[in-house]
């Protein structure tokens, strides 16, 4: 598995910034991997989310707790402080095209405030620290895949496609507010952890690969939350590893 190959001072570019705010939309009825699907229009059938998210061109403040103007849906399980923003890798998003037909499955589509970029799950770490501008923003860990994302494509198995291609994005805590605008450069400025990315985490979690010395390291790291640490105690017990 990757470790972390970027060094202090490598940047991306912010290539674009998504919000949402929590709207009713009809619920569909999921197919596998295809994108046909029915939806009930009724009220009764129905789902609120601030999932829809789409490119914006407006400078937006970035908070301790959110980005300006995106709003969250379920608080129970999102819009923590160390779920400020989600970013997601621009890299990806040809892959998802391919593999879906959906030539519309584009920046915003996985539900990310963030798209980036140069990095990665691959090259990205748990705790690195980066800049934009005068904001400061520190990885926290992976995005856990949600049904959401299989409702918002109507694709059954879509939520199982990211958590087994890794390509789930991460989610980050804001240190330092500031002003945030599409094209600024995101610069790794910290980096405490270089040997735990989070395709690592992804690949243990979801029950790909079994390393023992970054598991012991990952259930020791004080940065990494204990949401995780249950997850991959659950996962290795699964596993049959010790």
């Amino acid at each position: 598995m990757t470790v972390g190959r970027e060094q202090i001072g490598a940047s991306g570019v912010l290539f674009s910034v998504q919000v949402g705010s929590p709207q009713r939309h009809p619920l569909p009825v999921l197919n596998t991997r295809t994108s046909d699907a029915t939806a009930d229009s009724t009220r009764k059938h129905t789902w609120r989310t601030s999932f829809f998210r789409t490119p914006s061109a407006e400078p937006r403040w970035l908070f301790t707790t959110h980005l300006a103007g995106n709003q969250q849906a379920d608080t129970k399980h999102h819009g923590h402080p160390n779920q400020a923003v989600l970013i997601y890798a621009l890299e990806h998003y040809p892959r998802w095209q391919a593999e879906t037909g959906l030539t519309e499955f584009g920046p915003g589509g996985l539900g990310e405030n963030f798209t980036v970029t140069v990095f990665n799950e691959s090259n990205v770490c748990i705790g690195d620290s980066f800049a934009l501008g005068e904001a400061r923003i520190q990885v926290a860990g992976p995005r856990y895949p949600c049904q959401n994302i299989a409702r918002r494509w109507r694709i059954a198995d879509l939520r199982a496609q990211v958590a087994s291609t890794g390509r789930t994005g991460w989610y980050c805590g804001v240190l330092h507010e500031g002003l945030i605008t599409p094209g600024m450069e995101m610069t790794l400025t910290e980096r405490p952890c270089p040997e735990l990315t989070i395709a690592r985490i992804n690949a243990i979690v979801h029950g790909q690969a079994y390393e023992p010395g970054v598991v012991e390291a990952l259930m020791a790291c004080e940065l990494l939350e204990q949401f995780w640490k249950d997850l991959i105690a659950k996962s290795i017990r699964q596993q049959g590893a010790h």
